[in-house]
């Protein structure tokens, strides 16, 4: 560990800063100057490219063959969105629920979570798997392009402008070729950033005699998810909301579909899945996704207690996976703990969420 080591660190986090402010600032202007939704530019151009650095990672481990790591980091990284990143995001500014995100694009990364994990009960996600997964980014990006040309999307549009008279403004005070370069640029630092900051964190990490097995689990699992750490939390800091829950589930489904799909159908043999993936891992990604519903239908909105409580479930479940790694194995008490609080938590989160919707269902009612 050396002075380089901090000074590479802080570049990196300036660069992931810089980034995210360009990124988010361009997507949201040249939302408003096409008359796209915003939450169609969070779902597509910040969601695929703060993926980015997922798609390197996975697809260069799946080559090496490192199964591993490819797979951990895909489920690590969608975890890690949800619980931490959306939980944050939350906490920080409260994070309103645009209503296709509700009914569209989350139950679809529930049901792309799903049959995921029906591929991988065998032990992999075999080559012809991973073509089909893939196909199916094709043919999302194609549903959201459609999307974004729909009545729906000019309403929604017309309505986020009149709230923000400021980004109608800022959008055609700066041409269209000029955003897509602040975008475009966004994302480089935002890739440049997050490599800077994993490999400066890592050395460090060594330095102080943290295991190798702690340093995979945190900073590097954690790396890959910076740029939409760093994007999510500024766009919900800026009040682009649509942009900041946008890019998470945007981001959840293209590792998904196009991370996994890509390096399984790349590798000769496919992507090999540990029984630890499949006993925990991915059934945590799917709650965690799932746990989203019930949430997102109290009131169209994560309160900043609901974030708490997502960035809470994470911190516990990396602190089971650190113990579990131990020479001495979980605590008892604390596994119990969790089979306890766990499903509490989740039957709170229904119950608060099916109060919801009954009170959308009565105001939708007698609206009409």
């Amino acid at each position: 560990m050396d002075t380089m080591d901090f000074v590479t660190l802080a570049v990196g986090l300036v660069a992931l800063v810089v980034g995210a402010e360009w990124l988010v600032r361009g997507a949201s202007t040249l939302a408003s100057r096409l008359g796209i939704a915003p939450v169609i530019i969070g779902l597509t151009v910040v969601a695929f490219g703060t993926s980015a650095p997922e798609m390197a990672v996975s697809v260069a481990s799946s080559l090496s063959g490192n199964a591993d790591v490819a797979l951990g980091n895909v489920v690590g990284s969608n975890t890690l969105n949800i619980l931490f990143i959306l939980g944050l995001s939350a906490i920080v500014g409260g994070l309103a629920i645009e209503q296709r995100l509700l009914r569209r694009d989350i139950p679809l990364l529930i049901v792309i979570s799903v049959v995921a994990y029906l591929m991988v009960l065998d032990g992999a996600v075999g080559r012809i798997e991973g073509v089909v997964l893939f196909a199916g980014i094709v043919a999302y990006t194609g549903w959201l392009i459609r999307a974004a040309r729909a009545p729906e999307s000019s309403s929604v549009t017309a309505e986020y402008e009149a709230a923000n008279p400021a980004a109608k403004a800022g959008a055609f005070r700066a041409s269209a070729p000029f955003q897509v370069g602040l975008i475009v640029a966004g994302l480089v630092l935002l890739v440049l950033g997050s490599r800077l900051l994993v490999s400066a964190a890592t050395s460090i990490a060594s330095a102080l005699g943290v295991s190798d097995l702690v340093i995979g689990l945190t900073v590097v699992a954690a790396g890959t998810s910076l740029p939409e750490l760093a994007t999510s939390v500024l766009a919900a800091i800026r009040g682009q909301r649509d942009i900041a829950v946008g890019n998470i589930v945007g981001s959840n489904i293209f590792n998904l579909l196009s991370v996994l799909g890509a390096s399984a159908a790349i590798s000769g043999n496919g992507v090999a899945v540990s029984d630890e993936a499949i006993v925990l891992d991915f059934p945590v990604t799917l709650v965690a996704a799932a746990v989203l519903i019930p949430i997102c239908w109290n009131g169209f909105v994560i309160k900043r207690w609901e974030g708490a409580v997502l960035v809470v479930s994470y911190a516990a479940y990396v602190a089971y996976l650190v113990l579990q790694a131990s020479d001495d194995g979980v605590p008892e008490f604390y596994r119990t703990m969790l089979m306890l609080v766990v499903p509490l938590a989740v039957v709170a989160f229904s119950a608060a969420g099916v109060q919801g919707w009954r009170r959308h269902r009565a105001a939708t009612a007698g609206a009409r």
